[in-house]
């Protein structure tokens, strides 16, 4: 299998950014978060796991609209209507894994890619050997009361009603407010503000972030608002790893709803972990993703 980055074009024309390192027989798709990331955080997927023991091919790519792949006009609302859906979303994850030419394979999501692994584990599971849902949950109701609780203990009584007042007016361009949103990155989505995935200017495909989240990680007014899956839990029959900080923006009391509910679910908390819990604590980050695929792979894995 080539190892490196490779330019793929998908059925539809597009071209997305890929990368592959690795040559195990161990394969492990990555999907990132955002909407509208970047791969960035796996870019050591790789050689972590191979400090663990694991010999793993790894693939990542940014999906279609993210910095490194093709940016379709989403201002053409023909085009927003086609491809910024869960379904667009989901197919591409199978179309990838096909050009890629992979099988029984393991899928790991960061956030939106944690959404994104369960609804490929519900619906194309017989592909999977297992999957990895990393800070996301089936619930956002139940994370817009998180999120809301973490707001009102980050932050003065007085910045939580003025972020509150911008909400109400959409004044999202507010200098005090993306001041009170860089407090609440650092204390809960990337604690550890690692230089190394840092860039001059944003990397984020604001298109597809907004059209699925809003202005940031504290406020949903996008189609998220509408994402409820646990009714479809049941329907993920793969051995599962459900992994979260435990200083993050996703609430552990849904992940541990959803431990009960996937039939075969592992979960797994890292210590002074924000939403990149990969980067806030790397050693007990890959420690937990590597004795699930051991245990999986010896056909030890327990709940």
């Amino acid at each position: 299998m080539k190892q490196g980055t490779t330019i793929m074009t998908l059925d539809n024309g597009y071209h997305l950014w890929t990368n592959t390192q690795g040559t195990g027989d161990i394969h492990l798709l990555c999907l990132h978060g955002g909407p509208g990331g970047t791969h960035e955080y796996w870019e050591n997927f790789a050689e972590e796991l191979g400090k663990q023991g694991l010999n793993v091919t790894v693939h990542m790519y940014d999906q279609l609209g993210s910095f490194y792949s093709d940016q379709p006009d989403y201002s053409d609302k023909a085009t927003a209507d086609k491809y910024l859906t869960y379904e667009y979303f989901l197919d591409e994850v199978e179309e990838v894994r096909q050009k890629l030419g992979i099988d029984n394979f393991y899928l790991i999501g960061q956030s939106w890619g944690g959404l994104l692994v369960q609804e490929y584990a519900a619906k194309y599971g017989d592909h999977l050997k297992g999957a990895i849902v990393s800070s996301m949950v089936d619930e956002i109701d139940e994370y817009v009361t998180h999120i809301n609780k973490v707001r009102e203990e980050a932050l003065p009584a007085e910045e939580v009603k003025f972020m509150q007042a911008c909400e109400a007016k959409n004044d999202y361009d507010n200098d005090r407010y993306q001041a009170d949103v860089d407090v609440l990155n650092r204390g809960y989505v990337d604690r550890k503000q690692p230089p190394a995935i840092a860039h001059l200017i944003s990397t984020m495909a604001t298109p597809v972030y907004n059209a699925f989240q809003g202005d940031n990680e504290f406020v949903i007014t996008g189609k998220l608002k509408d994402w409820h899956f646990r009714d479809h839990l049941k329907d993920i029959k793969v051995p599962t790893l459900l992994t979260f900080g435990e200083h993050e923006t996703m609430p552990l009391d849904t992940a541990r709803t959803m431990q009960k509910l996937i039939p075969h679910a592992r979960l797994e908390t890292t210590p002074d972990g924000g939403h990149h819990h990969m980067i806030d604590n790397a050693p007990v980050y890959f420690d937990h993703l590597a004795k699930f695929i051991k245990d999986v792979e010896s056909g030890n894995f327990n709940d």
